[in-house]
């Protein structure tokens, strides 16, 4: 993966950090910040088990699609934890080594 869709993802979750901040009126992140850490939670669920589900089938533009939404959710849930991407990819350079 090049860095500059790494370099996104930090970006994204910039944005998102700020979301939670500002809580702009029409935001969809306000709108999970907003219904709180159940709500975010549950997303995150629901995206997982359809990515499960788009992963027994053929179809790479449902999967990658569902890939996508799961990690814009689990970023969300990062943020409205106290967290950021780079907690996480922390982690497994721990594992890594």
């Amino acid at each position: 993966m090049p860095a500059t869709n790494i370099d996104f993802l930090i970006r994204l979750q910039d944005l998102i950090d700020r979301r939670k901040k500002e809580l702009p009126e029409g935001s969809y992140t306000t709108s999970l910040f907003k219904k709180g850490i159940n709500k975010i939670a549950q997303k995150v669920g629901e995206e997982a088990v359809e990515l499960v589900i788009e992963a027994k089938d053929d179809n790479s533009e449902l999967f990658l699609n569902e890939a996508a939404d799961l990690l814009y959710h689990m970023l969300v849930l990062l943020s409205e934890k106290g967290y950021r991407i780079e907690d996480v990819t922390g982690i497994l350079e721990q594992r890594h080594k």
